[in-house]
């Protein structure tokens, strides 16, 4: 098991605790936007320390207040102060839970998988906070729809809970 925890560690990138808070906040809005549109997790994601932004597929681009209900649900989950905890398991346990699509071939036999309380899980390498209340308050700052590719863009950012 130790052999597969190492192949499994985050890569470099993602083992920059300083983008910990950024990241595990990711796993939230992906939930969410699962949860309010019946769309899959980001197409794209990149997570930066200061600001961050996602790509989603959707049928048509949110209103006002669908992106209003984004950042209130996102933040209302923060509050829960949900633990973040991990587990291994083998791709076999995986198969049919999670969407072993973006999986490189190159992955080994154990996969790790990152919990949210009982709000999120999926397959993941990177850094995260230990307790959703360590994230801040999740702002988006921007958006923008793309109608040809039905892609749905958020870049947004953290502050410091009140």
């Amino acid at each position: 098991m130790e052999a597969n925890i190492i192949i499994n560690q985050a890569s470099p990138k993602f083992q920059d605790v300083s983008i910990a808070p950024m990241h595990t906040c990711e796993h939230i809005v992906n939930q969410t936007m699962i949860r309010l549109f019946g769309c899959e997790r980001s197409v794209s994601a990149h997570i930066e320390r200061k600001k961050s932004k996602l790509d989603y597929i959707l049928p048509h681009c949110p209103t006002e207040e669908d992106i209003k209900k984004l950042e209130d649900t996102v933040n209302a989950v923060i509050k829960l102060q949900l633990p973040v905890t991990t587990e291994f398991i083998t791709q076999e346990e995986a198969y049919g839970r999670f969407d072993l699509k973006r999986l490189p071939e190159s992955a080994s036999q154990t996969v790790r998988v990152v919990k949210i309380g009982n709000y999120d899980e999926c397959l993941c390498i990177g850094t995260h906070v230990n307790n959703a209340s360590e994230i801040g308050s999740f702002k988006i700052i921007s958006q923008d729809w793309d109608e040809s590719s039905k892609r749905w863009r958020i870049r947004f950012k953290l502050l410091p809970t009140l």
